[in-house]
């Protein structure tokens, strides 16, 4: 087993473990309840973590880890007027869909 990384919370670790997953990458979160020893221990030793079953896969996973933690990010203007910025594919203004 390796461990691949710390996530800043239990619902980003759950969800990075899940794509691995969902991409052939068995992974695990380890670390799940020990948030609430924050005040006891140090809060760095605390945090979830992503680990991998075997070692082989590191490569992919941090390829696939990276394009999960810089997600591009895009700016369009809906038929409404509005500036629409981020992942949002929806007007948050009128509900119309982004633009193909």
């Amino acid at each position: 087993m390796l461990r691949l990384t710390q996530a800043p919370n239990i619902a980003i670790a759950t969800l990075w473990v899940d794509a691995l997953r969902q991409a052939g990458v068995a992974a695990s979160v380890q670390r799940y309840f020990l948030g609430s020893v924050a005040g006891q221990l140090p809060p760095d030793q605390c945090l979830p973590e992503v680990w991998l079953t075997d070692d082989e896969d590191e490569a992919r996973a941090r390829e696939l880890l990276h394009g999960l933690q810089n997600m591009p990010q895009r700016r369009w203007v809906c038929v409404c007027g509005e500036i629409v910025e981020g992942g949002f594919e929806q007007c948050w203004r009128c509900g119309a869909d982004m633009p193909a």
